[in-house]
């Protein structure tokens, strides 16, 4: 893909280049015709998607931002971005499911070796392989400093142990992307990252976690009982583990707020929709102010989020830091997606209560987002850090 910076020269420019409204239609017209129509199926069930992601990876919307060099497109976090709202809105759980490999492969992307991005990168694109991310653990999870795995040098490989939780696609993942501490006397700088087949002996996952909600997107808790990583397999340096981790998050964060976005915007047509059709007293109930303003204000969001998710995409894509728009974006969108699809169902009203009806799927796969790549307090934590940071 045409890189963003490209496309929109020094300034921030809100219109795609035509190879990102190419992206922007195939995803929608995936979304239409592969996810809307079996969202419920999978809610239902709970079954990971996979014929849906191999479909999605055939057409080139799974991997995408793995570089051509190793057969994907290169796209970028705006892109992303793009890709992850038309998904999201068909389907949040589904969306996730699919797109989790982008952030499995981030730290191989960006901080690991030629050799290492030669050897799993391809797998990915061409394989239909699955990397999971793993560093969240039962007493860590947004504080990423405190998990507890350890990786001991014996010689020539690492003795990985530790568990982790709540791992989205850990259930059907071949790969992982591991953060335990090589040093745990250093604390946050006693952190490394590893690349685990799960091949390796000693590697085990538990059973699909019971969810809330984006119940396509399964989770799992993941133990490492003493596996004998190779060297060759750290991803960066010894202790780069915590650097990676906060770099992990300036990318990632941008698509998962777009995501958010995603949802928002759905439950905003959802609502918009029902309350034309919807009669009270002789009126259609857009016409009660009530209403109306609930629907002024779910468009409100939805046009906010998607401008914060765009400019912490756009900044990193140009190599600017970040952080504190990420974090802006991620806490904005996910209360954004919450509060709308809270609002759809009260639009909708004892229909809304109702599994027949769309939106309440909407309200139990929107409350995650406040929730997992850093709860909003703690993106608020984050965000009052930067304001002092200068």
């Amino acid at each position: 893909m045409k890189e963003t910076t490209e496309a929109t020269g020094s300034g921030l420019d809100f219109t795609l280049t035509s190879d990102q409204q190419m992206l922007h239609n195939l995803a929608r017209e995936f979304t239409r015709n592969e996810i809307i129509p079996r969202a419920d199926h999978y809610d239902r069930t709970g079954e990971w998607p996979r014929d849906i992601f191999h479909t999605a990876r055939e057409v080139g919307l799974v991997n995408i931002n793995i570089p051509e060099a190793y057969g994907g497109i290169g796209a970028s976090v705006l892109e992303e971005c793009i890709v992850a709202e038309a998904m999201a809105y068909g389907c949040s759980g589904i969306q996730t499911a699919l797109m989790l490999n982008q952030l499995g492969a981030l730290p191989l992307i960006h901080i690991g070796s030629e050799e290492q991005k030669a050897r799993y990168l391809p797998q990915l694109v061409e394989d239909g392989k699955i990397i999971a991310y793993c560093m969240t653990e039962p007493d860590a999870g947004s504080d990423v400093a405190g998990i507890k795995s350890t990786a001991t040098r014996q010689g020539d490989h690492y003795m990985l142990s530790g568990g982790k939780t709540w791992i989205t696609d850990g259930p059907v993942a071949d790969f992982f992307t591991v953060f335990a501490k090589t040093d745990p006397a250093a604390g946050h700088k006693g952190m490394s990252c590893f690349l685990v087949e799960r091949s390796m002996p000693g590697v085990s996952t538990s059973k699909p976690l019971e969810k809330m909600g984006q119940h396509a997107a399964q989770t799992c808790q993941v133990f490492f009982e003493e596996v004998a990583v190779p060297v060759e397999n750290r991803i960066g340096r010894e202790g780069d583990g915590f650097l990676i981790a906060m770099q992990v998050f300036d990318r990632s964060r941008p698509p998962v707020a777009a995501a958010a976005t995603g949802v928002a915007q759905r439950a905003l047509d959802e609502a918009v929709r029902y309350a034309g059709e919807r009669a009270a007293f002789g009126r259609p109930i857009r016409e009660y102010q009530g209403v109306g303003f609930l629907l002024a204000d779910m468009k409100i969001r939805v046009e906010a989020a998607r401008g914060l998710a765009w400019k912490a995409a756009w900044l990193i894509d140009r190599g600017q830091r970040n952080t504190m728009e990420a974090a802006v974006a991620k806490a904005f969108c996910a209360d954004a997606a919450m509060q709308n699809a809270i609002d759809a169902v009260q639009v909708f009203g004892g229909n809304g209560y109702s599994r027949e009806y769309p939106v309440e799927k909407l309200m139990r796969d929107a409350k995650i987002y406040q929730i997992y790549e850093g709860t909003t307090q703690i993106q608020k934590m984050i965000i009052l850090r930067e304001l002092y940071r200068a």
